[in-house]
């Protein structure tokens, strides 16, 4: 595909002695979504993270819209139209919903502007209520849709979801999905990370099932969640 956004081949990363990631490929086209998958501890994050910028490759090849990104700060992969809502959330708890979200602004590689605080806003209407909430005061749920906002806010060409809904009630996990189904009805390419791997395969488009740092499997998610025996033998459910 001529599309890529976002390509990356041969990754090997190491957190110290330990190599975690064993030469994968990964490939994100423009407004694909993918699910990012695998049982806990196969290098998921790792991935993310390398991809980032937040954890440096040993080896391998990471190209962002055709330009090569490996060893690139993590603020220059940021501003190539790369968006990250981490684990844990990461927003400032001492700066009220607005100032979350108002310190992220910027427009997209192309210009735009239209993810704008009050679009965010409409968008999150549990935000709009408690816009002068500090990050503290915020639910965990209220806390994750901060850092999708906020993610937004920077027009982001492809958004990173690390552990998308964990620990979240039920009714506020389901809004979550909303959400990130209106981001890739924008065109916004997506990457989940999310334990409910029903949820993950309806929202995506292609899997890509990560086993002790390899690619296991890359294929249409439809294809995987019909096939009872694929899903036992990757993710063991």
């Amino acid at each position: 595909m001529s599309d890529w956004l976002i390509e990356a081949t041969g990754l090997h990363t190491y957190y110290g002695a330990s190599h975690i990631l064993h030469g994968v490929d990964f490939r994100v086209a423009r407004g694909e979504a993918i699910g990012l998958m695998g049982r806990n501890g196969m290098g998921k994050t790792t991935l993310i993270k390398s991809l980032l910028g937040l954890v440096p490759v040993r080896s391998g090849e990471i190209t962002i819209a055709g330009k090569s990104m490996r060893g690139a700060a993590p603020y220059r992969i940021a501003r190539a139209g790369i968006g990250y809502v981490p684990e844990g959330r990461g927003i400032f708890p001492t700066l009220s919903v607005i100032e979350n979200l108002q310190m992220a602004a910027r427009p997209g590689i192309d210009g735009r502007r239209h993810w704008t605080l009050e679009r965010v806003l409409q968008t999150f209407p549990r935000l709009a209520e408690r816009r002068h909430h500090g990050g503290t005061q915020l639910s965990g749920g209220e806390q994750q849709m901060l850092s999708i906002g906020r993610a937004l806010m920077t027009h982001p060409d492809v958004l990173f979801l690390d552990e998308a809904t964990e620990g979240l009630a039920p009714l506020i996990v389901a809004e979550i999905w909303q959400i990130i189904g209106k981001v890739r009805a924008e065109g916004i390419a997506t990457v989940v990370v999310d334990k409910n791997f029903r949820s993950v395969l309806k929202s995506s488009d292609r899997a890509v099932v990560l086993v002790k740092g390899e690619v296991a499997l890359d294929a249409p998610s439809a294809s995987l969640a019909s096939d009872p025996d694929q899903l036992n033998r990757l993710l063991g459910v």
